[in-house]
């Protein structure tokens, strides 16, 4: 019950009924406290839903300077090189092993402790570094370098957007989701057509899908950790963790694929 009502309600029956007035002024410490809980609980919360966004940017840091390591020392071995893209069904295992990955940490996160969810977050992160180093050979170091401290600022920015925001981005999100499988199906079409017009396309439109879903991803994240209670906020930060790190990744990729200077 609201305190300044209740006390008002009193005040104005002063004259008529003086028990009210002074049952209405009585119960007012015990408005206070309940709002004094209730700001309280709302702190706990906010400190909660903070320390879980902390985990998550952390582990995903941790995953993207990983992939980072085994990207770029892949790309100065010969030997793994040789290994890697010397033998086509390599690339294929590697890409069936990441979606293996993705899939098997979302689907069974309810089954895995919280160790062995990040374990394999990891394990993720490793595998990707290993299909990430052909940039090292594509591009310059200059132009990865630049664009990863651009991608950094875009993804820092969207992710505080929808960390901060009031306004719900689910909307936003399920309209991201389509445009996600359209830009699939279009990088699939171009395979097998080779157009630079529609590649140039295609990582226009996967920049801004994945700043939006950058954003998204933020906002659900914390709204994940608002609904869950202390014992599941290592699953929340690694499922966390993995999504953003896939925007991230992919963010970087379509805007190396602008930005980047090419080697040849």
């Amino acid at each position: 019950m609201n305190n300044n009502n209740y006390y008002d309600k009193g005040y104005g029956q002063q004259q008529g009924y003086g028990y009210q007035q002074q049952q209405g002024y009585g119960q007012q410490p015990y408005g206070y406290q309940q709002s004094a809980a209730q700001v309280q609980n709302e702190h706990a919360l906010a400190s909660y839903v903070a320390t879980v966004m902390q985990k998550v940017y952390v582990k995903m840091g941790l995953g993207l300077l990983l992939t980072a390591i085994i990207a770029f020392f892949v790309a100065s071995s010969q030997g793994m090189l040789n290994l890697l893209y010397g033998n086509s069904w390599m690339i294929w295992v590697l890409c069936i092993a990441e979606l293996a990955l993705v899939w098997g940490i979302s689907g069974a996160i309810d089954k895995l402790s919280s160790t062995a969810a990040t374990a394999l977050f990891f394990v993720y992160a490793a595998v990707n570094g290993l299909t990430m180093s052909v940039i090292f050979l594509a591009y310059t170091a200059e132009s990865i370098t630049s664009t990863f401290f651009v991608t950094a600022a875009t993804f820092g920015a969207m992710s505080a957007y929808g960390y901060l925001t009031k306004a719900d981005l689910s909307k936003m999100g399920s309209i991201l989701f389509m445009a996600l499988i359209g830009l699939i199906i279009a990088s699939i079409v171009n395979i097998f057509l080779g157009s630079s017009t529609l590649q140039w396309i295609i990582s226009i439109a996967g920049v801004a899908i994945f700043v939006g879903l950058t954003a998204w991803d933020t906002q659900k994240i914390k709204a994940m950790a608002e609904m869950t209670d202390v014992s599941q906020a290592g699953k929340v930060s690694t499922l966390g963790a993995l999504s953003l790190y896939l925007d991230f990744i992919n963010l970087f990729i379509y805007l190396l694929r602008i930005l980047g200077s090419s080697r040849d």
